[in-house]
């Protein structure tokens, strides 16, 4: 353990549940809160699913599937199966075991609990001591405009339907977070931010994780009243992304695929960017961008490298 130390994670899915594993192997559970990313947040089948909050759930839990980094170990899909039996949509997979979360979290809300609450019970079943918070209780969905040939030029479509459906094959032209305008942040997303000894932004997709959460009024700038608090670590690695369509994504909308560009981004947020061995000789152009670089492994590819990238982030 370290000293204690309070930290507030701004998240996506699969690269924050890493870092935040890491973050509490270091740190006392109670001293650590994720801000969750909800614009991947979906509703199908007459269930309401969570993709980021579960993937940070299971993950911590111990019980994420390490085959597919989403989902439940230990699986069996014959829902799925008797679904594509009668024609009915499958092509977002929802494994037997998972299915069981979202029809509590389906019945909890229909009971009129609010999106917050019933993240608390689910982190609470799981035996996960830190806060999980999503952004807002709000409706809010990240929307993708396609840059398509035929049909889909110019179709704006859902995160999952072009994330999952359409497996983030098809060029982007531009993306919205439909509901931010008009959302307020979940209760405790301020406090947790303005009370936190370190604020770290996680190694997720700047423009469908990260983004989103910015986008709910109020957070932007609460993360930027904490600037020289704040550190992000960066999702890019040489140039691409270690998961995801992140470095495709940049390029689509104009934005450099590099440390650079994550530093261009970053920086009116944060004071420091953690940036990979593999990038440090762009360490001088990232300090031109007008953050601090700190070159270390950033590669999370086991359970202690993680650690030691958390020790790195709440070391500084």
């Amino acid at each position: 353990m370290s000293d204690a130390q309070r930290v507030t994670v701004l998240s996506g899915g699969v690269g924050a549940a890493r870092m935040l594993a890491g973050i509490l192997q270091l740190s006392d559970a109670g001293d650590v809160t994720a801000i969750v990313n909800v614009g991947d947040d979906l509703e199908l089948h007459g269930l309401r699913i969570s993709p980021d909050l579960d993937t940070i759930a299971y993950t911590l839990a111990g019980e994420i599937n390490p085959d597919t980094g989403w989902g439940l170990a230990g699986e069996t899909w014959q829902a799925m199966d008797s679904l594509r039996r009668y024609g009915g949509i499958s092509w977002f997979g929802l494994g037997d075991r998972d299915l069981g979360t979202h029809l509590y979290r389906t019945q909890r809300h229909a009971e009129g609990a609010s999106l917050s609450e019933v993240t608390a019970e689910i982190t609470a079943a799981w035996g996960l001591g830190l806060q999980l918070m999503p952004v807002t209780d709000d409706r809010l969905r990240t929307m993708v405009t396609l840059d398509g040939e035929g049909d889909d030029d110019g179709l704006e479509v859902s995160f999952q339907e072009y994330f999952v459906h359409r497996r983030h094959a098809v060029a982007v032209r531009s993306i919205r977070f439909d509901g931010a305008a008009s959302s307020t942040p979940g209760p405790g997303v301020l406090a947790a931010l303005a009370e936190a000894e370190r604020v770290v932004i996680a190694p997720s997709n700047p423009v469908v994780s990260i983004d989103p959460v910015l986008a709910v009024p109020g957070v932007r700038e609460a993360v930027t009243a904490r600037r020289a608090d704040t550190v992000a670590v960066s999702p890019i690695v040489a140039g691409s992304a270690l998961k995801g369509p992140a470095a495709r994504l940049l390029k689509e909308l104009g934005r450099e695929a590099t440390v650079v560009g994550i530093a261009r981004w970053y920086a009116p947020l944060a004071a420091t960017l953690v940036i990979d061995d593999a990038d440090a000789d762009l360490a001088t152009a990232v300090t031109a961008e007008g953050i601090r670089p700190v070159v270390a492994p950033s590669v999370m590819d086991t359970p202690e490298l993680a650690v030691d990238l958390a020790r790195t982030v709440l070391g500084l």
